[in-house]
């Protein structure tokens, strides 16, 4: 049981670790979002009227930019939002309009599951300053305020470059002043959501595409009778064949390579090996191949095509191979 749930865990981490350096690199981003946001309902003292004044906001929206750094897991970002919010506040039964402009310059620092894959969960938290605008009543006041925000969401991948994020958050501040009740204060929280898009810098670069694999040099083989170097018919023909290769090709260097059977002594089997090369580079002249581009080897019995024992007659292993580079 326990070896079947370590080798279902490793067929789900393949996966993600082949996504992972496919679709999320190192690197920098930046991206713009926008979204709803639900202020929540607060009171404010109004000493100028001797009581509490409540307010009821309406849906709001926000718009913003960011800019960050991808660790592919980690992320950290600088972010700046506007938000505004319309609120309708009542004193004494008197209902007023009260409009509220909001714009945070925060640093958040995220943290990414499943990184690198197409779909990518994640949690993030931010703090930094918020600059409060409230006006309400023909007066407005502004105020510079501490900023927090906490933040589930999830990303989606389109490939290494583009990346959609869907996010809800709660933002704070701690109390801003309210215009026109005589500079009492408010508590300014709201839920959000937040839709992204972010343009992703860093992947490598496509890898350049492997070489072509070497041609293979042309190559011909000519076989022989037992105890023999003269040329059959077959053989003269295979001549030919590797003389037209060389005249195709124009320049190159060819290497008539001779072997024997092991039915003869070795000394004596090299000797053979070396009055066939010979007798193929004869007949390769005689088709038009320049002397000066044929090298002759002679190899005996020591590289036998067909394994055998010694003393043994092996037609395959009475040879010239023509090779042409």
């Amino acid at each position: 049981m326990k070896k079947a749930l370590i080798i279902a865990a490793t067929s789900i981490a393949l996966p993600m670790m082949a996504q992972a350096q496919t679709l999320q690199y190192p690197g920098f981003y930046i991206g713009a979002e926008g979204g709803l946001n639900w202020m929540f309902n607060t009171t404010a003292n109004a000493p100028a009227f001797g009581t509490t004044a409540t307010i009821s906001p309406a849906l709001g929206w926000q718009a913003g930019a960011v800019a960050g750094y991808d660790f592919v897991g980690p992320r950290v970002e600088l972010e700046g939002i506007y938000r505004n919010n319309q609120a309708t506040g009542n004193v004494n039964g008197a209902n007023f309009g009260i409009n509220k402009d909001d714009i945070g310059v925060l640093g958040n620092i995220y943290y990414d599951f499943n990184a690198g894959g197409s779909i990518v969960p994640y949690i993030g938290a931010g703090a930094g300053v918020a600059f409060v605008n409230t006006s309400a009543l023909g007066t407005s006041s502004n105020s510079t305020q501490f900023a927090y925000q906490g933040i589930v969401g999830v990303g989606y991948n389109i490939d290494e470059t583009f990346r959609v994020n869907l996010d809800g958050r709660y933002y704070g501040t701690t109390a801003p002043t309210i215009g026109g009740l005589g500079g009492s204060t408010y508590n300014n929280n709201n839920l959000s959501v937040m839709l992204g898009l972010q343009v992703k810098f860093g992947a490598p670069a496509a890898a350049p595409p492997p070489p072509p694999p070497p041609l293979a040099a042309p190559s011909f083989m000519v076989f022989f009778d037992w105890d023999r170097s003269n040329l059959s018919a077959q053989a003269l023909n295979t001549i030919k064949q590797a003389a037209a290769s060389y005249k195709t090709k124009g320049s190159a260097r060819v290497t008539a390579t001779g072997h024997t059977d092991k039915s003869g002594p070795e000394g004596y089997n090299m000797a053979l090996s070396l009055r066939r090369a010979n007798t193929v580079k004869d007949a390769l002249v005689r088709e038009g191949v320049p002397a000066t581009a044929i090298s002759v080897v002679g190899r005996g019995e020591t590289q036998p095509l067909v394994q055998t024992a010694d003393g043994v007659r092996e037609p395959q292993n009475r040879r010239v191979e023509i090779v042409i580079q």
